[in-house]
């Protein structure tokens, strides 16, 4: 694959606004690069594997997760076409990725190397200042998704969830577009633990859950999260 194809879409990307197409054109060549295809559930990087690229997601979704020693898995977040990632890794001095990084789906990632990363930054004062906002805006995301988990209970986290995606679907019933492992992955908890949960909230008559949906019988549980 060759960068020339993707060049429309990386001068909608904020660091290289600052640049046209054949600007770009000139500035990328083979030493510099590589573009690699991910399939879906494939590992791209490993935890504690050294970062040495800043990469950026040209296609697809990639997943950020925790998995520890018991095997449990912790999904922190989801990135998708455009996002840049390893920013906030690649000048650090433990310079290493601290979670697993999985193609959530077939993937195409743009890796580029440290010293092109450095070379944009002087060319252009935009490309460094962008650069710097996305480093910033994806160390918080990461920062404010381990707070919110590590200090609420599992009733919070499942209340959160669901007053998230009633404002989003508009709905009281719920539609899940993912597995019961998976919500359990995102919440950061055991899926046992999640599902008994659950049937406490539905014994409780707070919702009503099948494999496909969870609705709202209760709409007091949607101000429980703030607790």
């Amino acid at each position: 694959m060759k960068i020339k194809s993707f060049l429309p879409l990386l001068t909608c990307i904020g660091p290289f606004k600052s640049f046209t197409e054949e600007e770009l054109l000139k500035l990328f060549c083979e030493e510099n690069h590589q573009i690699k295809k991910y399939e879906k559930n494939s590992m791209i990087y490993l935890q504690n594997e050294v970062c040495s690229t800043v990469d950026i997601i040209l296609r697809g979704e990639i997943v950020i997760q925790k998995i520890d020693t018991n095997g449990n898995i912790l999904t922190l977040t989801t990135f998708g076409t455009s996002d840049v990632i390893g920013g906030n890794l690649l000048f650090c001095h433990n310079n290493v990725y601290p979670m697993t990084i999985t193609a959530k789906t077939d993937s195409i990632l743009l890796h580029m190397k440290k010293d092109f990363i450095l070379e944009l930054c002087q060319k252009s004062k935009e490309f460094l200042i962008e650069f710097l906002h996305s480093i910033c805006d994806k160390t918080f995301i990461l920062t404010n998704k381990l707070s919110s988990i590590t200090m609420k209970t599992i009733r919070q986290r499942i209340s959160e969830f669901l007053t998230y995606e009633y404002h989003y679907q508009q709905n009281y019933r719920i539609k899940l577009n993912m597995s019961k492992k998976e919500l359990a992955e995102r919440l950061g908890i055991q899926r046992p633990s999640l599902s008994r949960e659950l049937s406490k909230m539905r014994e409780e008559g707070l919702i009503i859950y099948d494999a496909k949906s969870i609705m709202i019988k209760d709409l007091s549980i949607l101000q429980s999260s703030d607790a």
